[in-house]
């Protein structure tokens, strides 16, 4: 397991309030939402905020979003695209 999907894990778990969880206990690639852990859209906006405050990284498109919360793996994905554009070309 890389750091960014422990740390967006141990995140998910705090923020969620899965007292009962672990990381170990989400798999990278299962399914965040329909399913899976069965998130919802409230959980969404609640990633939406965990990602601006944690990462200062600001999600505009909902639909863009979808994809990306689909799971851990793509999250991370996610997250470290937008980290990556956010650094000053050299």
């Amino acid at each position: 397991m890389t750091d960014l999907k422990r740390k967006l894990k141990e995140l998910l778990i705090e923020r969620l309030k899965f007292e009962d969880m672990s990381p170990e206990d989400i798999p990278d690639d299962e399914p965040l939402f329909a399913g899976g852990l069965g998130l919802d859209s409230i959980d969404a906006l609640e990633i939406v905020v965990m990602l601006e405050s944690e990462f200062g990284i600001r999600v505009k498109n909902e639909g863009s979003a979808r994809d990306n919360f689909r799971s851990i793996s793509a999250l991370a994905d996610f997250v470290e695209q937008r980290i990556a554009e956010q650094q000053p070309q050299a």
